[in-house]
């Protein structure tokens, strides 16, 4: 199970489904090589795969698939044996992998804690339709950037010097 608390409120999801996974998993591959590690991209990134995030004055406690902090705001990322398990400074990019036990909080809930705390660019992958929604924050409302879908590849804020084929996240 994941649990998160969303506004003071429990939520508790089954853990992801082999398609949620899988996207998950290939999309944080094709990522991370350019953009954490510098290998055939820029770099300067701290990419993290489901990491749990305590934001806000409650704090809310969230757990997107991935996410992502320019390194010079993310300098020790991993610290030492004592750093806490949690990260409590807002990612910069975040990507949900919707699933059907989890669609409405993605889209909805998170979406808003998102933009309180001002993450600048937001993902949601649909494993099923095959589908990248791209949003960025402007102000304290999203703009739906440009949605994609299939083998088509993409060039996605924040990471637009790398062309993202889609087709490799949905692959097996």
């Amino acid at each position: 199970m994941v649990a998160e608390i969303l506004n003071g409120e429990l939520h508790v999801s089954p853990r992801p489904s082999r398609p949620h996974t899988s996207a998950a998993s290939g999309l944080g591959a094709l990522l991370t090589m350019p953009f954490r590690y510098g290998e055939g991209g820029p770099g300067g990134w701290v990419i993290l795969d489901e990491p749990e995030l305590h934001l806000g004055p409650r704090p809310d406690k969230l757990v997107p698939d991935i996410a992502g902090w320019r390194r010079e705001r993310l300098p020790g990322a991993i610290g030492g044996d004592d750093a806490p398990a949690h990260y409590d400074l807002a990612p910069d990019w975040v990507c949900e992998v919707l699933s059907k036990s989890t669609r409405r909080l993605d889209k909805i809930q998170k979406m808003r804690i998102y933009a309180r705390e001002g993450v600048r660019n937001v993902w949601h992958v649909d494993p099923v339709a095959q589908t990248l929604e791209i949003f960025r924050l402007e102000g304290n409302h999203w703009l739906l950037v440009d949605s994609v879908a299939g083998d088509e590849r993409v060039r996605a804020e924040p990471f637009e010097s790398f062309e993202l084929k889609l087709a490799l996240v949905w692959a097996e």
